[in-house]
C-alpha cells in the first residue's frame, strides 16, 4: 500500500525531535520514499544522545554504551547503507565494574567462564544460580524483545493474545524479585537487578521481563562509539540528507495540528506552519499529549490520565574533566558503578517517596580510558551520575537550594575512587531534573519518560500510532517498546512496520538549515 499526497507530489512527513528515536524514524520514513523534514529545539541533533564541548572536552549528555549494535546495522540496511562504515563501535572488555562500600567488587563481562568465576569469588554457592538466571533471561528475551519490542502493541487483542505467556514467565515478579530467587548473596541480587535503572525504573517495581538486559550483554556485548553518541546522531544526519531529508536545528515545535481527526502538520514556536500528511513525534510522550495537542479532544491520553502515571526518576550529572590525569588512577575503567550503603532503601527513597537521600549510588562514566579524542592530552572526560527524584512529587526537591550542598555529597564518594580529582578540574557542567525539563521538555523533569512498570508497558504504554489522530505517530523511549537505545531505535522500526510507503520516491538537494 503506498501514501498519496493530497497536493500529488511526494508525500511529506514531519519527524518532531532529532532525538535518536527521531533520526531512526526520519531514516526509516525517507528509505520508505517520503520526503521528510526533522525539526528540533537544540543546535545539534542527538536529543539527549548530543555533546557539550568545554575547554577541550566532549561529554556525552546522555547515552555511553551501544548494547545491541544489529538494531543500528539493520537501520543503516533499510537505507541501502552499511552502518560499519559510518560508525567506529569499540567492544568494551569488561563491560563495567561494580564497588561496594566494603571494598569488594564485581566485573562484568561478555565471557560466561570469565562470569561464572566473578560471581564464584563473591559467593561460590550461587554459580548454579547465575546459570540458571542466564536461561531465565534468554527466554525472556525472545519474548520481550525479538518478539513484543520489535512489533507494535496497539491493539487491546495483541495484549490479550500473550497474557498467557506473560503468566507462564512470572512477568508480575520484579526484576529484583526474581534475582532474589537466583542468588543469595545481597551483593550479587544487587549486581543481577539494577539494569532497570538505566533505562529509569525501580528494579523493585519493574517487571522481571528486563532481565533480558543480561542477555543482551552476554549476546552482543557492551559497545562505545568513537566519538560517542553524537558521532552516531551526526552520521545518522549524514543518511537522512543523502535520502533528500531536511534538518532544522534551531526551530520548536509548538503545536501538532489537527483537521478533521487527522494530523496535518505543525505549527512552530514562531508561528509557521508545515503541512504534512504524517506527524511523528519524538518528543518526550507527556509534552506531545499534554502541550502539542492541548487543543484537540483527546481519546486516552487526557491531562488526567497523565498525571495519574508513574514517571522515570530524575537525574543529577556532573561533567567534569581534568588535566594530566591519564595515568592516574589506573584501576578505574570505562564504567564504574559505585555503591552507596543501602540499594533498596535508597530506591525507594528515589521512587517512592520523592526524596533526596543523604546517601547515593554513582555511575562514573570515563570514556577518555578508551577515546583519547574526548579530552585535552593527558586529560581525562568523565561524568558522574546519580539517580534522584524526578519533580512530580507533592513535595519536590528544591534543586536551585540543593544543587551546590548535593555536588559536595558527590564530590566526596567520587574522592574514594578519583581521589584527589577536584584539585586538577579544568571543565564543570551540572544537569539536574529541572535542566531536564527545560532543556529535553520532560515532564516532570524525568530521565525516561514513563516508567517501565507492567501496567505502564506494551499496550498499556503510549502507542506508536496514535489514537489521537490519524497520521500521528509516536517514538523514542515515552512510547512502545521503552528508553534506552535498544527500545529507541526498535520504536523506529516498528514505525516503519506501521507506516504505508510513499507513493514517489524523493529526489530534491537538501541542505542542514538552522531556524
Amino acid at each position: 500500500m503506498n501514501a498519496i499526497s493530497s497536493s500529488g507530489g511526494p508525500s511529506r512527513a514531519i519527524v518532531i525531535g532529532a532525538g535518536l528515536g527521531g533520526l531512526a524514524a526520519a531514516m526509516r520514513l525517507g528509505a520508505k520514499g517520503y520526503e521528510v523534514t526533522v525539526i528540533d529545539r537544540l543546535d545539534s541533533p542527538g536529543g539527549r544522545g548530543s555533546a557539550l564541548h568545554m575547554e577541550g572536552h566532549r561529554f556525552d549528555l546522555g547515552p555511553t554504551i551501544v548494547t545491541v549494535p544489529e538494531l543500528f546495522r539493520d537501520l543503516w540496511t533499510a537505507c541501502g547503507r552499511d552502518f560499519d562504515a559510518d560508525v567506529d563501535l569499540r567492544a568494551l572488555d569488561p563491560f563495567y565494574e561494580i564497588r561496594w562500600p566494603d571494598g569488594s567488587t564485581f566485573t562484568a563481562r561478555q565471557d560466561t567462564d570469565a562470569m561464572r568465576a566473578e560471581v564464584a569469588r563473591l559467593s561460590p554457592g550461587d554459580v548454579a544460580g547465575y546459570d540458571r538466571f542466564l536461561r531465565d533471561a534468554a527466554a525472556r528475551y525472545d519474548f520481550g524483545f525479538c518478539d513484543l519490542g520489535r512489533r507494535s502493541m496497539h491493539r487491546f487483542a495483541d495484549l490479550v493474545r500473550v497474557l498467557p505467556r506473560f503468566a507462564r514467565l512470572r512477568a508480575d515478579r520484579s526484576v529484583a524479585s526474581h534475582a532474589k530467587r537466583r542468588f543469595r548473596d545481597p551483593r550479587l541480587q544487587m549486581a543481577f537487578s539494577f539494569h532497570p535503572l538505566f533505562i529509569g525504573g525501580d528494579p523493585f517495581n519493574v517487571t522481571s521481563m528486563y532481565i533480558l538486559v543480561s542477555h543482551l550483554e552476554k549476546e552482543f556485548g557492551v559497545h562505545y562509539a568513537m566519538g560517542g553518541v553524537a558521532a552516531i546522531a551526526e552520521a545518522m544526519v549524514k543518511v537522512i540528507v543523502a535520502q533528500g531529508g531536511t534538518i532544522r536545528m534551531g526551530a520548536e515545535v509548538d503545536e501538532i495540528l489537527i483537521e478533521n481527526g487527522a494530523a496535518k502538520g505543525v505549527r512552530l514556536a514562531n508561528g509557521r506552519v508545515e503541512a504534512a500528511e504524517l506527524v511523528v513525534s519524538n518528543a518526550d510522550a507527556g509534552h506531545t499529549y499534554d502541550r502539542l495537542l492541548r487543543n484537540g479532544p483527546r481519546k486516552r491520553w487526557t491531562p488526567a490520565r497523565l498525571r495519574s502515571r508513574r514517571w522515570s526518576m530524575g537525574l543529577y550529572v556532573w561533567y567534569f574533566g581534568t588535566r594530566d590525569t591519564a595515568a592516574m588512577w589506573p584501576d578505574v575503567g570505562h564504567h564504574t558503578i559505585l555503591n552507596g550503603p543501602r540499594y533498596k532503601g535508597l530506591v525507594r527513597d528515589i521512587f517512592i517517596k520523592g526524596q533526596l537521600s543523604e546517601d547515593m549510588s554513582l555511575y562514573l562514566h570515563r570514556p577518555s580510558v578508551t577515546d583519547p579524542s574526548v579530552a585535552p592530552e593527558g586529560g581525562d572526560t568523565f561524568y558522574a551520575l546519580s539517580p534522584v527524584p524526578h519533580l512530580g512529587f507533592d513535595r519536590a526537591v528544591d534543586w536551585a537550594a540543593e544543587a551546590a550542598s548535593y555536588k559536595d555529597k558527590v564530590a566526596a564518594q567520587l574522592e574514594t575512587l578519583i581521589p584527589g580529582f577536584r584539585e586538577r578540574i579544568t571543565a564543570s557542567h551540572v544537569m539536574t531534573p529541572p535542566d531536564f525539563r527545560d532543556r529535553y521538555l520532560s515532564t516532570n523533569g524525568s530521565g525516561f519518560s514513563i516508567e517501565p512498570r507492567i501496567l505502564q508497558s506494551a499496550w498499556f504504554r503510549p502507542h506508536n500510532i496514535s489514537e489521537e489522530a490519524r497520521g500521528l505517530y509516536l517514538v523514542g523511549a515515552g512510547t512502545h517498546p521503552g528508553a534506552g537505545l535498544p527500545g529507541v531505535i526498535s520504536s523506529a522500526e516498528i514505525l516503519g512496520q506501521l507506516v504505508p510507503d510513499a507513493a514517489q520516491p524523493v529526489a530534491r538537494p537538501v541542505e542542514v538549515a538552522a531556524e
